[in-house]
C-alpha cells in the first residue's frame, strides 16, 4: 500500500479517469466510482486500485463507498469530488423541473454527500485531516446560454468548498475548488463543431490538453496540510471566458 490514498469520484472516464491515473502514477492508491461498472474496471486497470459502482446522488451508496475505502485502506487523504451531469441547452421559461432536480441531484447534492462522508473520515483518522478538490467549473464564475441548471449547481459548488474549509480547519482538512475551462474529453468533444455563445451564434472553442487539469489537481493535492489552494481556474487561453456575454 502507498503512503497517501486518493479517492476520485466520476472515475470512469473524462478528466476523472485522468485525474485517477494521474494520481496512481503518482504514487496514490486510488479508489474511483461511478455509474458504469465495465468502464470502472478498465480504469482500476490501469491504477491497480478500488472501484465500486456508485451513484453519487444517493446518499446510501455514497456511504457504503467511503466504507469500502476504509475497510480497504484505513483512511483518505485527497478526495477529487468530481462526478457531475450536463443537461441539453434550453431556454430558462422552458427548463424542465425534473431535468433541474435531476442536475441539483447529482451535482450538488451528490458532491454534499460525498465531501461529507470525505469529512467525516478525515476527522475520525489518525493522523487527522485530509484534502478535499472540489471540481467546479468556468460556469461557477460565469454562464452559458440554456444552461441555468447546471450554472445554479456549479455557483453552489463555490459556496460548499468555503464553508468546508471553514468547518475543516479545527480538523486539519483542507478544501479548494478548481474551475475547468473546456479541458479536451470525450464529454467536451461537441466544442469542435460548435457552441453556443451569448450572442446566440453558434462556434468552435479552443480545448486543452486534459493532463494539464492532471498536473494542476496532483500540485493541489500535493501540498503539505498547512497550505492550500483556495481556487484555481485552469482552461484553454482562448476560449470565450473572459468577456463571455
Amino acid at each position: 500500500m502507498s503512503e497517501k490514498v486518493g479517492v476520485v469520484t466520476g472515475g470512469s472516464s473524462g478528466i476523472g479517469k485522468a485525474v485517477a491515473i494521474g494520481l496512481a502514477r503518482a504514487g496514490y492508491d486510488v479508489a474511483i466510482c461511478g455509474r458504469r461498472a465495465e468502464a470502472l474496471a478498465e480504469v482500476a486497470g490501469e491504477t491497480g486500485g478500488h472501484w465500486s459502482v456508485c451513484d453519487v446522488a444517493d446518499p446510501q451508496a455514497v456511504a457504503s463507498f467511503f466504507e469500502d475505502v476504509r475497510a480497504r485502506y484505513g483512511r483518505v487523504d485527497v478526495v477529487f469530488n468530481n462526478a457531475g451531469r450536463f443537461a441539453p441547452a434550453v431556454s430558462f421559461g422552458d427548463l424542465d423541473v425534473a431535468t433541474w432536480r435531476e442536475m441539483v441531484d447529482t451535482n450538488l447534492n451528490g458532491a454534499f454527500y460525498v465531501v461529507r462522508e470525505a469529512f467525516r473520515m478525515m476527522r475520525a483518522q489518525q493522523p487527522q485531516g485530509g484534502r478535499i478538490i472540489n471540481n467546479g467549473s468556468i460556469s461557477a464564475h460565469a454562464p452559458r446560454p440554456g444552461a441555468a441548471s447546471y450554472t445554479a449547481t456549479k455557483h453552489a459548488i463555490t459556496g460548499l468548498t468555503k464553508a468546508i474549509s471553514l468547518d475543516g480547519r479545527p480538523f486539519n482538512i483542507a478544501c479548494g475548488q478548481i474551475d475547468i475551462g473546456n479541458a479536451a474529453t470525450d464529454m467536451t468533444s461537441h466544442m469542435n463543431s460548435g457552441s453556443l455563445q451569448a450572442n446566440g451564434t453558434t462556434m468552435p472553442e479552443p480545448t486543452m490538453d486534459v493532463r494539464h487539469v492532471v498536473d494542476a489537481v496532483l500540485y493541489m493535492a500535493g501540498l503539505p496540510l498547512s497550505a492550500n489552494v483556495q481556487f484555481m481556474t485552469v482552461m484553454a487561453t482562448n476560449m470565450p471566458f473572459i468577456g463571455r456575454g
